[in-house]
C-alpha cells in the first residue's frame, strides 16, 4: 500500500507512521531521511543538497523531488511506503504523480489549539533527546530525564510564536493538499486528537487493514 500522510506539525504523523510501518509492513520515508542519505551517499544529487542545506537554505523542490523520484525507485518500496513530509506543496504533487500512484492521502486532522496544547507541552531532554511532555508524558523528577538524568528543556520552535508561524506555513502549503486530494477521492480523514492507540484502530478501520 502506498500512502501519504497530512496533517500540520504536532498531528502526531511520525509517531503514527512508525506504528504503521509495522501494521503494513512498508517503508517510512521522510524528505529529512532521504537529504541525509543522499548527503552521506556524496552521490552527485546529495552533494547538491549539502551545499544548499551548508547554506542555510531550504532544498528546492526540484531537488526534493529528483530525490524523491530516486528514492522510490528503489526495490525495498515496490509494495508501499509511506510518505511523511512529500509532497508538501501542490506542484510537488503534481511531480510525484508522474512517477509513482498512491492508494490513499491520510490526513491526521487537528485543530490549531490541540497543535498548541501537544507542541507547547513538550520537553526535550537536552542530553539523550526523549520527549516528555508537562500534560501527558511528565518526568518523574521535575526538569530532569527519566532515561539518562539529563537536562530537560522548551525547544525554540516549540515555543508558542514558533509554532504559530508554523501552523501559518503549513495553512498556506500544505494545507491545499487536502483539497487536491479529496478532489482525486484519495482523502481519508482521520480525527488526531485521541490517544495514539485509538488513532491506530481509526486508521486500521478506514484502511481496512
Amino acid at each position: 500500500m502506498k500512502l501519504i500522510f497530512l496533517g500540520p506539525p504536532g498531528a502526531g504523523k511520525g509517531t503514527l507512521a512508525l506504528r504503521a510501518v509495522d501494521i503494513l509492513k512498508v517503508q517510512q520515508i521522510s524528505t529529512g531521511s532521504i537529504f541525509r542519505a543522499a548527503v552521506a551517499a556524496g552521490s552527485p544529487l546529495g552533494l547538491k543538497v549539502k551545499a544548499i542545506m551548508d547554506a542555510g537554505k531550504l532544498v528546492d523542490d526540484e531537488t526534493t523531488i529528483a530525490l524523491v523520484k530516486e528514492r522510490l525507485a528503489m526495490d525495498d518500496v515496490q509494495k508501499g511506503y509511506i510518505l511523511d513530509g512529500f509532497p508538501r506543496t501542490i506542484p510537488q504533487a503534481e511531480a510525484l504523480a508522474s512517477f509513482s500512484t498512491v492508494d490513499k492521502v491520510v490526513n491526521f486532522d487537528i485543530p490549531d489549539s490541540g497543535v498548541l496544547e501537544r507542541l507547547g507541552g513538550r520537553r526535550v531532554c537536552r542530553k539523550c533527546g526523549y520527549n516528555f511532555h508537562v500534560i501527558f508524558n511528565k518526568p518523574s523528577k521535575e526538569g530532569i530525564c527519566d532515561t539518562c538524568g539529563g537536562e530537560i528543556y522548551t525547544r525554540e520552535d516549540d515555543k508558542p510564536e514558533a509554532i504559530q508561524k508554523r501552523l501559518e506555513v503549513y495553512r498556506a502549503q500544505t494545507e491545499p493538499l487536502i483539497d487536491f486530494y479529496r478532489k482525486k477521492g484519495l482523502l481519508v480523514d482521520i480525527d488526531a486528537r485521541p490517544l495514539v492507540d485509538e488513532i491506530v484502530i481509526e486508521f486500521k478501520k478506514v484502511l481496512g487493514v
